[in-house]
């Protein structure tokens, strides 16, 4: 089993910044793909970044150029900077990360959430 770990999170301003990060601890065996998913109230889990093993990024395109996704393939952390922040970004942020095994692709976990909310 992985567990991931998130914190960060809180209330912050319109314009301001937060970061996240999300760390995975367990029987891991090699995390392929992490990163971020967000789900505000009524509306539907929506990816917002993520990066692979080797560094390639992906973001919503309603946070491009604000948000930034890094991580430590030695510590297995993934990490989320979002700048610019706007109202319509509160939502609980959940953390995933793609597990493999020797013989190939495993499953996903997630973390537990944590609460953004940007108010105006």
């Amino acid at each position: 089993q992985v567990q991931l770990a998130e914190s960060g999170g809180g209330l912050v301003q319109a314009g301001g910044s937060l970061s996240l990060d999300c760390a995975a601890s367990g029987s891991i065996f090699r995390i392929n793909t992490m990163g971020w998913y967000r789900q505000a109230p009524g509306k539907q889990r929506e990816l917002v970044a993520s990066i692979t093993r080797g560094s390639t990024t992906n973001f919503a395109d309603s946070v491009k150029g604000r948000f930034t996704v890094s991580r430590d393939n030695v510590k297995n952390i993934v990490y989320l900077q979002m700048n610019s922040l706007k109202p319509e970004d509160t939502a609980v942020y959940y953390c995933y990360a793609q597990h493999y095994t020797a013989y190939g692709p495993d499953r996903d976990y997630w973390g537990q959430g944590t609460q953004v909310t940007v108010s105006s």
